[in-house]
């Protein structure tokens, strides 16, 4: 077992959790909302586990007070939760729903009066469906109607909100979105993911610029999901397999964005598939951003299979698992860290999302002991603590995630959250994990205070 007392972050490290609008919100079909692509997955058949939707999830809408409350009373001092693009525009372009602007308006002041910084993530994965009737994020025109989108948003709520971030994970949108069909459009093929990935790039570009034309000293960047990826064996195969799938998931979105092209053996590789890039497109993507954000939940061991651009997946034996049959494994949260400061030097990183879905129960004394949790979390801030100590300027940590949620594909069998919520009573019980965090931040406060003393 890691000794917390042991770990050490910056006085100004901030410690925070992180949700998205789809999956809290609820309210799908109230106050003028529009349509969004998860609605409409979440309605074909076998799509989502059990038939599940979002529609009421944890009714954050109603309940976003008593969240925020929550959030106070657990000491959380950042919280990373997204604007739903529907909500704004339901159309996606157009003319403006006030009722949905009014939330969020709503939101940042009562996250700021419990003395919780706002950090909104523009686009986390809920399309306006009218968009994707048009294409989607395959389409170039979609580019245009987000920079629109976030020019709105940033007008409305900038004078109090400093950190934005742009998109939550383009890698999971194109390729499972756009390229295997297991979420949201639910589209297929490689020419759809590439041509979804670029315009997504290209976007929080134009997004990146549009915040700052606004307010010209926010602090501006984007959330990738990086998983490190290891070869299942020292054979040239499989070595080749782990630096194609680093290719296709890793590199692919992290040069454009910091170092300004694709990386040259990828584009050799999936050229046949690539969507037309026009000049100006690379430096627009490579807009300068304040911080990278990174989310990470464990690894990837591959092996080469039958097609060179599609390595296999392989299942490590002996290892720990969570309830998605993720491994536990956190030293991949330092490796990434570390890589990413050393090949692409971002100004400032931030660990956007991190945690673990186990199947929580509620026990007769009506706690939630999730004993597992705890140490996967534990274990994963001395990755972060081993990083800090290595020089790589991380400034903040958010737990994934505040709640229990809709869980996408996996609809509601999924526990994420350090607070357990009883969806039928929409009841919300902090787990032995949130007071475990709690405590944390509270140890890490103290200890800064006695080194500064």
């Amino acid at each position: 077992m890691t000794d917390v007392s042991d770990m050490r972050f910056p006085s100004d490290f901030v410690w925070g959790a992180a949700t998205a609008s789809y999956q809290i919100e609820g309210a799908a079909q109230e106050d003028g909302r529009g349509e969004s692509i998860w609605d409409r997955f979440c309605r074909t058949p076998g799509k989502v586990w059990n038939g599940a939707t979002g529609d009421v999830a944890c009714d954050h809408y109603h309940r976003y007070r008593d969240d925020v409350a929550l959030m106070r009373d657990l000491e959380i001092e950042v919280y990373r939760f997204s604007v739903a693009w529907p909500r704004i525009l339901p159309q996606g372009r157009g003319a403006v729903n006030a009722d949905g602007l009014d939330f969020y308006d709503r939101l940042v002041d009562e996250l700021l009066e419990n003395g919780i910084e706002p950090y909104p993530t523009l686009y986390h994965w809920d399309l306006p469906q009218a968009l994707e009737d048009e294409g989607g994020w395959t389409n170039r025109d979609t580019v245009d109607a987000f920079a629109g989108y976030v020019e709105t948003v940033v007008r409305r709520l900038g004078d109090r909100v400093t950190h934005w971030i742009t998109h939550n994970e383009p890698k999971v949108v194109s390729w499972t979105g756009y390229g295997q069909g297991r979420h949201a459009p639910g589209r297929t093929g490689d020419t759809n993911a590439l041509a979804a990935a670029h315009h997504l790039l290209l976007s929080h570009g134009r997004a990146t610029r549009a915040i700052r034309s606004v307010r010209p000293d926010a602090q501006v960047g984007i959330t990738v999901d990086i998983v490190p990826v290891y070869p299942a064996s020292e054979s040239d195969g499989d070595q080749e397999a782990a630096r194609i799938r680093d290719g296709r998931d890793n590199r692919w979105f992290l040069e454009p964005v910091l170092c300004g092209s694709y990386p040259a053996d990828m584009v050799a590789l999936l050229e046949p598939f690539l969507p037309a890039i026009v000049d100006g497109d690379m430096e627009t993507i490579a807009a300068p951003i304040d911080f990278l954000g990174v989310n990470n939940y464990s690894r990837s061991i591959v092996r080469a299979g039958p097609e060179v651009r599609k390595p296999v997946s392989v299942r490590p034996e002996g290892g720990r698992f969570t309830n998605m049959d993720w491994e536990v494994y956190p030293d991949a949260l330092y490796e990434l860290l570390v890589r990413v400061h050393r090949d692409y030097h971002p100004r400032r990183l931030y660990v956007t999302e991190n945690g673990a879905a186990f199947p929580d129960v509620r026990v007769h004394d009506g706690s939630v002991p999730d004993p597992e949790r705890r140490d996967y979390l534990e274990q994963h801030l001395a990755s972060c603590a081993r990083a800090v100590a290595d020089g790589v300027p991380l400034a903040g940590y958010f737990v994934w995630s505040l709640l229990d949620n809709f869980e996408w594909a996996h609809g509601y069998s999924q526990r994420f959250g350090i607070v357990y919520v009883d969806y039928p009573t929409q009841q919300r019980i902090p787990k032995e994990s949130a007071y475990w965090y709690r405590d944390f931040i509270r140890q890490q406060a103290a200890a800064c205070r006695a080194q500064t003393a």
